[in-house]
């Protein structure tokens, strides 16, 4: 499984350094940035969206057509556009989630960020973003690319990952750990 998932990355990499040298090429690096943005939270709320990416079973075309009916409704530039077109053709969709993810780290070590994942059991508002990123950055000391992600499941709360680093505020972990305490008194 390992050489599998190596595989993926490798190829990630490679398709996201051609992404991120075509962006920089057409002085469109925030735009592609922003349309990935919209691509991966398209992903994670569909789960038909997954299916596609994740299945084998379709052709080449059915997946090209799905995914450029999506970015299309979406308003994703021509580049992304034709990018995900490129990445569908060559049968490697699988791939798409690491290829953005590849392409935001790039941009933010570029720009002398770092990258925090934020999951968060509800949308955060402008000010509660802001807010977020301000308190990352005094903590890190450096500046901050925030990628939140929605997960109704953790209840409430938050959970922030800098690098290898996880912080786990959340409501469903603190309930885990209580009832775990409960246990052991009984």
């Amino acid at each position: 499984m390992a050489s599998s998932s190596s595989g993926a990355s490798s190829i990630a990499l490679r398709y996201a350094t051609a992404l991120f040298d075509l962006a920089d090429e057409s002085k469109a690096l925030d735009q592609v940035a922003d349309d990935l943005k919209v691509v991966k939270a398209a992903m994670a709320e569909s789960d038909d969206l997954r299916r596609v990416i994740a299945a084998p079973g379709l052709s080449r075309d059915d997946q090209r057509n799905v995914m450029d009916a999506v970015l299309e409704k979406a308003g994703v530039s021509e580049l992304t556009r034709r990018f995900v077109g490129v990445v569908a053709a060559n049968r490697r969709l699988f791939a798409l989630p690491r290829m953005i993810e590849t392409y935001l780290e790039e941009l933010a070590r570029r720009r002398g960020e770092i990258v925090a994942d934020v999951t968060t059991s509800n949308d955060l508002s402008d000010t509660q973003r802001d807010a977020l990123v301000d308190q990352i950055k005094k903590a890190v000391g450096q500046n901050v690319s925030v990628n939140v992600t929605v997960d109704k499941d953790i209840l409430g709360g938050m959970i922030v990952q800098i690098g290898s680093r996880m912080i786990d505020f959340s409501l469903r972990t603190k309930l885990s750990t209580l009832q775990l305490a409960m246990k052991g008194i009984g």
